[in-house]
């Protein structure tokens, strides 16, 4: 019996390490570059091995953040969010570490598979660029937290979660399916990057007092709680801009702003992050905004393909 609880336990901080409420958000971009590029999007190969290498990415980013927080002491007593499986002590540093490399393998040979799929023999330099993209993104995900440089210690996470999860995610993924690039792809491709780096943000905000004990230098511990608060602002409303831009230049149809709807509990969040003085208290905010971004790239591929 005893055996089986400590099973249970094991198997619940495995999940508990994945955090299941991040991996709506790492798809978003996904969702939306794949309906740009073709409407019947999600009928082909290419869309469902995309999603499962962002998925496999996502959770090993999570996994290598557990892991990099944890050996670093950075969670602690004084951590705000949910007590991570490192620190709860009922995954070790060793069973982490091999999970991330397991991950890796998994998410890469999703990347590969994917690559195949989407170019096949006859473009070869595409493969070969898309190949180099997987390992850099393979590689981000694990650098954040882990390593002596890793680059969420020195305020570098908001620059690889802008590029990774809203140009790469978006414009990549358009490209899989046209093979061609079309610059206005990239304004919502910036706004889901800019809705993503607000997640980072809040996160950072909440932990802001810990990461400044543990060295942890994010960005909202060089600026400060007043200046990160003003940062939020303006990637929530340059992020409704860019996709408000994108619409109106390639207007056609009413239903382009259906996505007009997910800004409704975008401008509820910022009141809260406006009158919210405590930032430890902004904690159930990271799942609102990540579900709103997700709504948002729902919303707005629907009002491309309908």
């Amino acid at each position: 019996m005893n055996l089986k609880l400590f099973g249970m336990n094991q198997f619940r901080a495995w999940i508990s390490a994945a955090r299941l409420r991040t991996l709506p958000l790492s798809i978003s971009g996904i969702i939306v570059g794949s309906a740009l590029g073709v409407s019947s999007f999600f009928e082909t190969t290419i869309f469902w091995l995309a999603i499962a290498t962002t998925l496999g990415l996502q959770i090993l980013s999570n996994f290598a953040n557990d892991y990099g927080d944890g050996v670093k002491g950075t969670d602690n007593e004084d951590r705000v969010g949910p007590v991570r499986a490192l620190q709860s002590g009922v995954i070790s540093a060793q069973s982490m570490f091999k999970g991330i490399v397991l991950t890796a393998l998994i998410t890469l040979i999703f990347a590969i598979a994917l690559i195949y799929v989407s170019f096949g023999k006859e473009n070869f330099y595409y493969s070969v660029l898309f190949f180099v993209l997987g390992l850099a993104a393979i590689v981000a995900a694990i650098k954040y937290t882990m390593g002596k440089s890793a680059y969420g210690y020195r305020g570098l996470g908001d620059i690889f979660v802008f590029v990774f999860f809203g140009l790469v995610s978006v414009v990549g993924c358009y490209f899989l399916f046209t093979k061609n690039l079309n610059w206005i792809v990239f304004l919502p491709a910036i706004s889901i990057g800019l809705l993503s780096t607000a997640v980072l943000n809040l996160n950072n905000m909440r932990d802001h007092n810990s990461d400044r004990k543990s060295d942890k230098n994010t960005l909202v511990v060089q600026l400060g709680i007043n200046q990160a608060r003003k940062y939020h602002f303006v990637l929530v409303l340059m992020a409704m801009i860019s996709i408000l831009s994108f619409t109106l230049i390639k207007y056609d149809n009413p239903i382009n702003l259906l996505f007009i709807i997910a800004f409704i509990p975008l401008f509820m969040h910022l009141r809260k992050v406006a009158k919210t003085k405590n930032t430890e208290l902004l904690d159930p905010e990271l799942k609102k905004v990540a579900l709103t971004t997700f709504l948002v790239s729902i919303l707005f591929s629907l009002g491309q393909i309908l």
